[in-house]
């Protein structure tokens, strides 16, 4: 149980915390990435611990260069609208959402349970919230699970894109969603399942950063600079006997 009193805003990156796409997300880059490793000699699959320490969480091109970098592979940038086909980081990274787009319309997405219990308990309380996410399909993921309408803010790879930001683990978007809000840094609690998510909270001061172990691990999640960590946002949820009013931040 906790107390939101103190807090004004709540920053939620979205695979992984609210919606289990981070799991189609990962299905997509071992995709992508395999059938791409399958056209080069020597090289091993891509596998789910390089999905955690190369990719989870970043802006697409920045996943695309940490994992390559990590087998020593260099491809030129390319242009933001490369196509599939092309052999550079944008042409990997298309590849890479238009597999993720071919899942999410196929399968469709569903919120956790405990997300929607939080969503719930929140919505009375005058905290004001935003979605922090690098993707570029958080708006779309958002509209599949029904959810578009709960945020006030989404700042996802679009926004970080037009506005120059630097990606998690640098603390920007997450400050670009707290000033959108009109909240302190002090006054926003941050809520990430991924390492780098985590690390761009602590990087960025914020009043209380939780990790969300959804299989990064917990110890990995406080090594990374969360405050607490859960396994679901259910155990977020203020006291059952609690009056919502009163767990409103300072807007």
């Amino acid at each position: 149980m906790m107390d939101w009193s103190p807090f004004a805003a709540v920053l939620f990156d979205l695979d992984g915390v609210i919606t289990p796409t981070a799991d189609v997300h990962r299905r997509a880059w071992t995709d992508m990435f395999n059938g791409f490793l399958a056209g080069l000699d020597g090289q091993q699959p891509f596998t789910d611990d390089d999905y955690v320490k190369f990719v989870d969480g970043k802006p697409r091109a920045d996943g695309v260069r940490s994992f390559l970098s990590s087998r020593s592979i260099d491809l030129p940038d390319g242009d933001a609208d490369d196509p599939a086909a092309a052999h550079t980081v944008a042409g990997l990274g298309t590849r890479k959402n238009d597999r993720f787009n071919e899942i999410l319309q196929r399968d469709g997405v569903d919120a956790y349970p405990g997300s929607i219990a939080l969503l719930d308990a929140l919505k009375p309380a005058g905290l004001r919230l935003a979605i922090v996410s690098s993707s570029r399909n958080a708006r779309a993921v958002l509209s599949a699970a029904g959810l578009l309408d709960r945020f006030e803010v989404i700042v996802d790879g679009n926004v970080g894109a037009e506005a120059h930001l630097d990606g998690k683990p640098a603390p920007d978007y997450f400050l670009h969603a707290a000033a959108a809000l009109n909240a302190a840094p002090e006054q926003a609690v941050v809520l990430e399942d991924a390492i780098s998510g985590v690390q761009a909270g602590a990087a960025g001061t914020f009043g209380l950063v939780i990790g969300v172990d959804r299989g990064a691990g917990h110890n990995a999640l406080v090594n990374a600079g969360a405050h607490q960590v859960v396994s679901d946002l259910d155990e977020l949820l203020p006291a059952g006997d609690a009056d919502p009013t009163q767990m409103q931040g300072t807007p």
